[in-house]
């Protein structure tokens, strides 16, 4: 699954209209979701270490600049994780709106952070168990509303809908589309494991990006065969159109679905942001207290916590915010791995990688472009969204920022300096 699946697309149609909405989707996984694919694909299948992008940058860059990526991914997890117990408390209350009243809400989000830090806690195979059997109940209903559609061709051009309080225009549908492709190129971790990589990955992974895309693009297709207006489109909103293709059956179903999504893609991602803070306390970059385990789980438990503390105060932010948020930062430390990809090139030629970027160097410098192009767009967004009285994007600056003045004082703290990177892998004969 793909940052929650179709469950959160539907401002993108709300700010762009079906045809271009439709467009950005299609568009949006080859520009930004492949490179980042081929990129981890070959970093992670040369350098398969714990803390991932962080031992990365810093193997090819330094202690600063692999402080600052782990920096900017830790604070770029705690929007990100915000937006799945929000999206799960935007489906509840399409059922039931008396969740929307006071910070009812807010209360049923912070439930949901701390439920899953407790199932991550108690150990990675109740997360494996839990997330596993997500995948087919929630692709059901978008496939009833998809079989359900031919049958409904123009019929629901003067429906009445809920009306909506989305202010998102293109540009807003456009970081919720790069969002909603944020999170599939993990299978890239795997490059190494594959037979034939350079063959069989670019293939896979073309082959992912076609996959994901039509179940995005599909149920909007269909949806705009029955002539339904783009303004009744909203973040929720599946669960009313759920209602006029199939009835209350079909809405329970998307509201179930849009309540699993939240909570299965939050509960998945909990391991894997708390590996990043195990490792950096490996290191000497963090307290040792952050690479505490449980005695019976071996899961980071202080990570996971304190984790869970940023992930339960950034909840009130609002969707359209967090998602600005996390593209903008996100990306700040996703140039960061596309530069790394190419020093390490250049200083370590003979690194054994299973998996290559096509293309050689050339092809390494022109794959980090597109991506790097599309986060202007969320520095653009940020300029017109507001948090605490700033621009969001003056606030992600003052945030990214703060990296730079917690490496100074760890540095004040630790004068005998961290440990060191971890052993070469192997290098090819």
């Amino acid at each position: 699954m793909v940052s929650g699946g179709t469950y959160g697309t539907e401002d993108i149609v709300h700010g762009a209209g079906y045809g271009k909405a439709i467009l950005i989707l299609l568009l949006t996984p080859l520009l930004w979701s492949l490179p980042t694919a081929f990129m981890i694909g070959e970093l992670s299948s040369a350098l398969p270490f714990e803390g991932g992008y962080y031992a990365w940058v810093r193997r090819a860059m330094g202690n600063f600049w692999g402080f600052q990526e782990a920096w900017l991914s830790l604070v770029a997890s705690i929007f990100d994780m915000a937006i799945y117990p929000t999206l799960f408390v935007a489906y509840l209350t399409r059922m039931f709106p008396w969740f929307q009243e006071n910070h009812r809400g807010v209360v049923v989000a912070l439930g949901v952070v701390i439920v899953c830090a407790a199932l991550n806690i108690a150990g990675v195979k109740v997360v494996s168990t839990t997330s596993l059997w997500l995948f087919f109940a929630l692709s059901a209903p978008f496939a009833a509303i998809f079989i359900l559609a031919p049958f409904k061709i123009g019929a629901l051009a003067h429906a009445v809908t809920k009306p909506t309080t989305s202010n998102v225009d293109i540009l807003g549908g456009l970081l919720i589309c790069m969002w909603n492709y944020m999170g599939w190129d993990n299978a890239s971790t795997i490059a190494a494991e594959v037979e034939r990589p350079q063959k069989t990955y670019p293939r896979a992974m073309l082959w992912a990006v076609v996959i994901v895309a039509l179940s995005y693009v599909l149920p909007f297709a269909a949806m705009w065969m029955t002539g339904l207006q783009a303004s009744a489109w909203e973040t929720g909103a599946w669960a009313d159109i759920a209602q006029l293709m199939g009835g209350p059956i079909l809405r329970i179903a998307l509201v179930a679905g849009g309540m699993m999504s939240g909570f299965g893609m939050f509960n998945a991602l909990v391991m894997s942001y708390s590996r990043l803070p195990l490792a950096m306390a490996q290191d000497g970059m963090l307290p040792k207290v952050f690479a505490k385990l449980h005695p019976k789980s071996r899961a980071p438990w202080v990570a996971i916590i304190a984790l869970a503390i940023g992930w339960g105060l950034a909840l009130n932010i609002g969707f359209e915010r967090l998602v600005t948020l996390d593209i903008m930062i996100y990306g700040a430390s996703l140039t960061l791995e596309f530069v790394a990809l190419i020093v390490l090139r250049v200083r370590e030629p003979e690194l054994k990688r299973p998996f290559r970027v096509p293309g050689g160097m050339l092809g390494a410098i022109l794959i980090g472009i597109p991506p790097t192009l599309l986060l202007g767009f969320a520095i653009i967004r940020g300029e017109h969204e507001s948090i605490l009285g700033m621009s969001a994007f003056l606030f992600g600056v003052i945030v990214m920022g703060g990296g730079v003045v917690a490496y100074a004082i760890n540095r004040l703290a630790k004068p005998a300096g961290w440990a060191q990177p971890e052993p070469k892998p192997e290098l090819a004969a």
